[in-house]
């Protein structure tokens, strides 16, 4: 079945600093229906995503997707993965940046709530063994070495055991996101719902027993050490950050039922939602816009009083308005790049380095996944022209030459869509 959106020729869109005006010109739309009429439909394309994801980008040996590719060559795409000597040796640094091991969280979290959309809309009982796959990986890292409740970024192939000592909150984010998503969904069934509860409740735990001020509000390095970068703080953070902290405590008492979480819940949550209500510079990365509607919309299914669920639902709309302009500007940045190439091996080449040409393409396709993801989440509409950039960021794609995991956000911005009752 055919699944493109309506286009529009002019909108106008006004978020808190400035207007934002999208126009697709006659040239635009000649071309657009040209490729319409050419290349597969949306939803074919996005099988094409979900068969490359599990082919190129996953491992059976633990369960995870990793970052990026480096080949197009049967069984040699994850080659530049680390082994398991260079991450016992904390090679090339305590995060795993760059390496393609840096995000395997963020991914199993971003597929899992994928999993359960698409499975809403297509009722396909396939997908519950996906499903269990993806909580595997998760679970996974949630138990690998180190002190209770640490979540582990990613592990290695290699060995399937070993892991890089520092995580982040956006690690944690992402994952509770997918743990508390598929708990509450058809696919889960009891006896994975009890394990959710566990791993949902360690996490609190650690949290609970880490973040303080003693610690600088730090959950602690798989070592018990504090993290010198500031990516596993959680409270007194940026307002985008700022619900990271009471959405944990939240999940783990709807999974468990223990009034211990719910007062810590709702301990944070007021002044989290002011805190996040303060986001007006709009000069964090999209990935961060979409982690905080994560945690918001994790609260405000959550949130019995309704002057504070107004409060979230209003930063969540806030957010969504914002990402329109993340949308232009990776439609943009998608014209001027590459999208069909290669990360190179991290010990010779960049990696998915920051300031390397390669993390541009790889970045371009994920962000364009975010920002509808990230607006779909909310309640606002869905604008016309973000759902033209949507289609657009999904057809221009060469599936058989892309090696960014944005195909993953991709798949979970359309199925969101679908989910949201778009056609």
């Amino acid at each position: 079945m055919k699944y493109v959106f309506l286009m529009a020729c002019l909108l106008v869109f006004v978020n808190v600093k400035a207007t934002t005006v999208y126009e697709i010109s006659d040239k635009e739309k000649v071309s657009y229906s040209i490729k319409i009429a050419q290349k597969d439909s949306l939803s074919d394309l996005m099988e094409k995503a979900w068969n490359i994801s599990w082919t190129r980008f996953y491992s059976e040996k633990t369960n995870l997707f990793y970052d990026y590719l480096s080949s197009y060559e049967k069984g040699t795409e994850l080659g530049h993965l680390p082994d398991a000597k260079e991450v016992k040796m904390q090679k090339p640094n305590l995060m795993g940046y760059d390496t393609g091991m840096e995000d395997c969280m963020i991914s199993a979290g971003t597929m899992l709530s994928m999993i359960v959309d698409k499975y809403r809309v297509t009722q396909d009982s396939e997908l519950r063994k996906y499903a269990q796959k993806v909580f595997q990986g998760i679970k996974r890292c949630a138990t690998a070495p180190g002190d209770s409740g640490f979540l582990a970024r990613c592990v290695c192939i290699d060995d399937a055991k070993s892991i890089y000592i520092t995580s982040s909150r956006d690690q944690y984010t992402h994952a509770v996101h997918g743990l508390w998503y598929y708990y509450h969904s058809p696919l889960c069934d009891p006896g994975t719902r009890s394990e959710i509860a566990v791993i949902l409740a360690s996490f609190a735990d650690r949290m609970k027993r880490n973040v303080t001020k003693e610690n600088n509000y730090d959950f602690l390095k798989a070592d018990g050490t504090r993290d010198a970068r500031g990516i596993s703080k959680m409270w007194q953070v940026q307002a985008h950050e700022a619900a990271r902290l009471p959405m944990i405590y939240a999940a783990a008492w709807d999974v468990t039922g223990k009034l211990e979480y719910y007062d810590l819940y709702r301990f944070y949550i007021n002044e989290a939602i002011a805190q996040s209500s303060q986001i007006t510079d709009w000069k964090q990365p999209t990935y961060s816009l979409l982690q905080m509607e994560c945690s918001l919309e994790l609260l405000a299914s959550l949130e019995t009083n309704p002057n504070l669920r107004k409060k979230i639902d209003s930063v969540m709309s806030m957010v969504a308005i914002e990402t329109i302009n993340r949308s232009v500007r990776a439609d943009d940045n998608a014209k001027k790049l590459d999208l069909t190439m290669l990360g190179s091996d991290w010990r010779t080449g960049e990696g998915l380095n920051s300031k390397g040409s390669y993390r541009k393409s790889w970045y371009c396709i994920r962000e364009s996944g975010e920002a509808a993801l990230a607006a779909l989440m909310s309640n606002r509409p869905f604008p016309e022209n973000q759902k033209y950039l949507l289609e657009q960021a999904i057809l221009r794609l060469n599936y058989d030459k892309v090696s960014s995991n944005g195909i993953f956000y991709l798949q979970a911005a359309y199925w969101k869509a679908r989910e949201r009752g778009f056609q």
